[in-house]
């Protein structure tokens, strides 16, 4: 099977290698960018993602793009898995997100699409917004959505794409919900809370969390569908055994869990006693900020996906694991 993977040195892109090197497969084409991160260090754990990993060769993303655009890109592939993408939600630069995010996405699905080879790419749970629509994700209510941040915008727009261009029953999008595991190192900022925290705690023995600055949520008691890294790739994993499936699909467990419960998992992995501190939310968050999150996963059932996530403490636990050991997947 041969597959071009973009996006494949990231977070959720190389753990997808890693399970794709478990199954055999191999002949992978990588596409990604490893000058992103704002230090050499971090440069350095992006790249990290790839020790170890099988994959035939590795192409910079604007590069790539070109080759794409001059049809100089081998037509005998099997599949398009594209989630390389800007994934910063505070970023201002919307002509770049627009380019990075939107653009590129429309010209990678025109070509897999031109050959007839399956496309599955990377949506996100950021396009529901505050939530106010629910969070299905039957097409109807994709149309209605209105997104918070520069970032949903330009993966809501791609979304919107495809479906005014009745294309949805030729592609496979995925709806991250918040993926937190190994591999998301170098992301800095945009890295998961239990990622940001486990350090802080270890030294100072307390974990910081943003004030609530609606009356219908006390503070920390915003809450969030988490789901691990792990289950996110086995999820993805069965489109991939399963390329008639098609649509955009939620990628989440189904169940919210708040912030506060998210530092209890994370100090009894470190057994550890719980300390809370909250603290003011930036202003430039405050009107972007999702309350609360939780996929409706109908439409990943009524597909045969039936993948059922793992435990959350257990999954917290895994993953302080990782940590510790400063290990990737």
């Amino acid at each position: 099977m041969k597959i071009i993977l973009t996006g494949g040195a990231g977070f959720i892109g190389s753990c997808l290698l890693e399970k794709l090197n478990q199954k055999g497969i191999s002949d992978i084409l990588l596409v990604d960018h490893l000058d992103d991160s704002p230090s050499a260090d971090k440069q350095d754990l992006k790249f990290r993602n790839l020790a170890a990993k099988k994959f035939t060769d590795f192409i910079d993303k604007d590069d790539f793009l070109k080759l794409v655009v001059e049809k100089k890109i081998d037509k005998d592939i099997d599949m398009v898995i594209h989630l390389g993408a800007c994934t910063s939600t505070i970023l201002d630069d919307e002509p770049y997100l627009l380019k990075n995010n939107y653009q590129y996405s429309k010209e990678l699905a025109g070509w897999a699409l031109g050959h007839n080879i399956p496309f599955l790419y990377a949506s996100s749970a950021a396009t529901y917004g505050n939530g106010e629509m629910g969070f299905s994700d039957e097409d109807e209510i994709t149309l209605k959505l209105t997104p918070l941040n520069l970032y949903a915008r330009s993966k809501h727009l791609f979304d919107l794409w495809l479906i005014e261009n009745k294309l949805l029953d030729k592609v496979t999008g995925f709806k991250f919900f918040n993926v937190y595991g190994p591999n998301e190192y170098h992301k800095g900022e945009m890295r998961s809370v239990i990622a940001k925290s486990y350090e802080k705690i270890r030294k100072e023995g307390k974990i910081k969390l943003f004030k609530s600055y609606k009356k219908e949520y006390t503070d920390g008691e915003q809450d969030r569908d988490f789901i691990y890294v792990k289950d996110a790739v086995e999820i993805v994993d069965y489109f991939i055994a399963n390329p008639q499936k098609h649509g955009i699909f939620n990628i989440g467990t189904g169940q919210a869990r708040t912030w506060n419960e998210l530092a209890s998992a994370l100090f009894s992995a470190l057994d550890m006693e719980q300390t809370i501190e909250y603290i003011d939310m930036p202003g430039q968050l405050r009107d972007r900020y999702q309350y609360h999150t939780q996929a409706d996963l109908n439409k990943l059932r009524k597909a045969g996906c039936n993948y059922q996530p793992s435990d959350f403490n257990q999954a917290v636990k895994d993953y302080a694991g990782f940590l510790k050991e400063g290990a990737y997947l």
